[in-house]
């Protein structure tokens, strides 16, 4: 009974996180951080982006640290970081050696003569610079990083040293003998972009500044890790090709159908619809750098682009474009600017079917409604960004593929997840395991995107109200409902009724996750939450948190919390699958003490691959969506 309590607690305090399927009102601002700012490189920490320059107070108390993509930071315990805005750099003054370790390299004194030295390595001198040891090799590569950029002696202690590098901040307290990483809460991780959003098992996907591809993996909890994306390197290699064919610089690139465009760093975009033989060229007046080209995926025809800032040679008084809009695929674009604030834009997102449209700018995110098939001119952009961190800018935003999480990436604090406000004026009903468009079925949990649900009917039958939030809602689907359609009919208050139209089957199973993907995954003999730092054990119980499973024995009123003691037992018959090797289900019930999620349990095989693995459940050949499992001996 201990064990089971521990187990509800851990996973209510996770729907509260995730706000689904929980008894109450839904939160009205859920933006929820995905991940955090830190980097794992392999190096003797977790690192981040780069910082350029690091000083100690005059005492020695206080460490300041300024980073290259903007901000100054200070922390007087080594673990924690706060803005520093007013700090104020001392003047970097090299010390004079006669014989330095590299050319080039910056070098420090401290108070008692040791001196130390930074280039591609650190190095230490107990002479005077005669003689240096270098501190941070092995096996010929930095355990730090190369690229230091600057560092600093704390004016206490002449064995506590500070370096700035490209991958962060680092500390000594021992001359040099071992380092520590200073990155953990530091607020400066460097990315351009997000590349894309949780589906299966990969998780959030970012481009750093450099163009490389990082991931918060499902289930991931300590920093992002390097990763893949073949649309970002196709982008890339496309814009040097398209840089040498156009003679400019192509900062821009996106294809769909047959129209390939192209954006340049001078605010020209060019359209092509023969695959580059000849192209059409439009220029912004007076305009920045192409930031982003998005396509619609259904018409190629339909574009915009977020524009960046103007040189400072066309820093006029008039207002500038900030983005642009093409219908006809590039023969014109008009400026969908509109009262965006004059500042640069960096990304853009849209979904054409509800209009709704997204920027990311330096004063945060906006959005804003259109026709997109007509040159209907935007209404007001309005900020999309309350319940987000202020005053930060932000560099890129998305819409997951249903365009009901709307993703905001902020410079230095990494991601954020919502849910899309434009679903206000477009509702959708999806599955609350993974937002998808599966069937609904018997029991199962549906998310209500949009609308602030009062009263539902599902075919004429009563159906519980889980939750009920401005933007986001819950019902459960009463177990004896029949038939192969569902009629939903939904009270969102005074006059507002809204009707959808479902399939229905028997069972449509999915596995629960969380808004970064992670799935909602324990040990059968602990109770603890399954993810990448508590791998689940071979040979072990696991239990998977789902819905949709269909009906149950005995039968049990929707909307009612299944009993801890003999929960009913799933009707179907329910299968487990591991790396598509199917294991063995012990147990498939109602969750305990939970309104609408089942609990499926799996024993785990004596003998496994170990390391990360795909998971499904199926029911009749129905499939659930597949998620990450890591597994250890």
């Amino acid at each position: 009974m201990t064990q089971l309590r521990y187990k509800l607690e851990t996973l209510w305090a996770l729907a509260l996180l995730a706000s689904t399927t929980l008894l109450g009102q839904a939160p009205q601002t859920d933006w929820r951080h995905i991940g955090n700012s830190a980097v794992e490189l392999g190096l003797a920490g977790v690192a981040t982006g780069p910082i350029e320059r690091v000083w100690y107070s005059e005492d020695g108390s206080t460490l300041f640290v300024r980073a290259r993509a903007g901000g100054t930071f200070s922390t007087d315990d080594f673990e924690t970081w706060k803005a520093s805005p007013a700090a104020k750099a001392p003047d970097a003054i090299d010390a004079a050696v006669e014989r330095p370790p590299e050319q080039g390299v910056r070098v420090r004194q401290s108070a008692r003569g040791r001196m130390y030295a930074a280039g591609r390595f650190v190095y230490g001198s107990e002479d005077s610079g005669r003689n240096w040891s270098n501190l941070t090799s092995y096996k010929a590569e930095s355990i730090i990083g190369e690229g230091i950029l600057d560092l600093a002696v704390s004016p206490r202690e002449a064995d506590d040293v500070t370096v700035a590098a490209a991958t962060g901040v680092w500390r000594s307290v021992d001359a040099g003998l071992t380092w520590n990483s200073l990155n953990a809460g530091l607020p400066n991780l460097a990315f351009s972009r997000i590349l894309a959003t949780p589906a299966g098992v990969r998780g959030v996907r970012i481009a750093n500044t450099e163009g490389d591809v990082l991931e918060w993996a499902p289930g991931e909890r300590t920093a992002w890790r390097a990763g893949s994306d073949a649309e970002l390197k196709l982008e890339l290699d496309r814009n040097v090709r398209l840089s040498r064919a156009l003679g400019v610089t192509v900062s821009a690139s996106a294809t769909a159908g047959d129209i390939l465009y192209a954006g340049a760093e001078d605010g020209r975009i060019a359209a092509s619809s023969d695959n580059g033989a000849t192209w059409r060229t439009f220029r912004v007046a007076e305009s920045g750098r192409i930031e982003r080209i998005v396509v619609d995926s259904q018409d190629s025809r339909i574009a915009l682009a977020a524009i960046g800032a103007r040189p400072a040679d066309l820093a006029l008084p008039t207002k500038g474009w900030h983005v642009a809009r093409t219908l006809n695929g590039g023969v014109f674009w008009d400026n969908f600017t509109a009262n965006l604030p004059d500042v640069p834009a960096h990304g853009v997102t849209f979904e054409r079917s509800s209009g709704a449209v997204y920027v990311a700018t330096d004063k945060g995110i906006f959005t804003t409604r259109t026709d997109l098939n007509s040159l209907t001119p935007p209404s007001d952009w309005t900020d999309a960004g309350a319940g987000l961190p202020s005053g930060v800018s932000a560099v890129d935003v998305r819409l997951d593929a249903g365009a009901n999480q709307l993703y905001a990436g902020l410079v230095g604090l990494g991601v954020y997840s919502t849910a899309a406000p434009h679903r206000r004026n477009s509702p959708r009903v999806v599955s609350a395991a993974d937002y998808s468009n599966r069937a609904a079925a018997p029991g199962s949990v549906l998310t209500v995107f949009g609308s602030q649900v009062r009263g539902a009917s599902a075919s004429g039958i009563q159906a519980p109200v889980l939750t009920s939030g401005e933007l986001r809602s819950e019902i459960q689907i009463p177990f004896d409902v029949r038939g192969s359609s569902l009629a939903l009919s939904l009270d969102g208050g005074p006059g507002n009724t809204l009707r959808f139209g479902l399939p229905l089957e028997a069972v449509s199973p999915g596995i629960v996750i969380d808004r970064d993907g992670t799935p909602w995954l324990l040990d059968g003999e602990s109770g603890v939450i399954l993810d990448s730092m508590t791998p689940a054990r071979a040979g072990n119980r696991l239990q998977v948190f789902s819905t949709g499973l269909g009906r149950v024995n005995p039968d049990w009123p929707a909307g009612t919390k299944a009993p801890v003691d003999n929960p009913p037992a799933v009707v179907a018959n329910v299968h487990a699958y591991l790396d598509r090797q199917e294991v063995g289900v012990t147990k498939a019930v109602l969750a305990p003490g939970y309104v609408g999620f089942y609990l499926v349990e799996i024993q785990l095989p004596s003998i496994v691959n170990y390391g990360p693995a795909e998971l499904v459940i199926a029911i009749d050949g129905k499939e659930s969506n597949r998620v990450r499992l890591y597994v250890e001996p």
